[in-house]
This record gives structure tokens, C-alpha cells and sequence, in this order.
């Protein structure tokens, strides 16, 4: 992955307002990279601790199962509420 891709996609991220989500290929597709969410999540493990992680979801609305609780808390804290682990369907990006 070249610098210009991960700066894109770490832009993206920035970019998403508190109270609001996206999903990873939704910012892969912002960032000029359509067909690339897996790379937007492998940014986001591994380099994403100063970015708001919290406001990607998957496709369905929900959690990496690995940070879910930690997911919700945060979405929570902005008023954004996940229902049995899912953001409900008519409030998905």
C-alpha cells in the first residue's frame, strides 16, 4: 500500500462528524479506492488509535466483534446507538 492511499483514507475517517458513521467500504470509496474496505480496517487496527475508529462499521451496521463493546461505548458518548449490536437499519451510512 503506497502513503498517498493510507493518508486518503486516514483523511476520510478524520472527515466523519461525532454522532455520525460510516462503513469501510464507504470510506474506501470516498478515499478514491472503491473495493478496498478490508485495507481501510487493516489502517484503522493498525494505525488508527488517533483517528474516530469507532464511527466505521461493517456493510450490516455492526462491530468488528473484537472491539464491539468498545465500539458502542464510544458511539454511545456521541448518541448514536447500536440495538443487539447493530446500528438499525433506517439510521445506516
Amino acid at each position: 500500500m503506497d502513503e498517498e492511499s493510507h493518508e486518503r483514507i486516514r483523511a476520510v475517517v478524520a472527515s466523519i462528524p461525532p454522532g455520525h458513521t460510516s462503513t469501510y467500504g464507504q470510506v474506501a470509496a470516498d478515499a478514491g479506492l472503491p473495493g478496498r474496505a478490508r485495507l481501510v480496517g487493516k489502517i484503522l487496527s493498525e494505525d488508527g488509535h488517533d483517528l474516530p475508529w469507532h464511527r466505521v462499521l461493517r456493510a450490516n451496521g455492526t462491530a468488528a466483534p473484537h472491539i464491539a463493546q468498545e465500539q458502542a461505548a464510544r458511539l454511545r458518548e456521541e448518541g448514536v446507538f447500536l440495538v443487539d449490536g447493530r446500528l438499525p437499519r433506517g439510521q445506516r451510512p
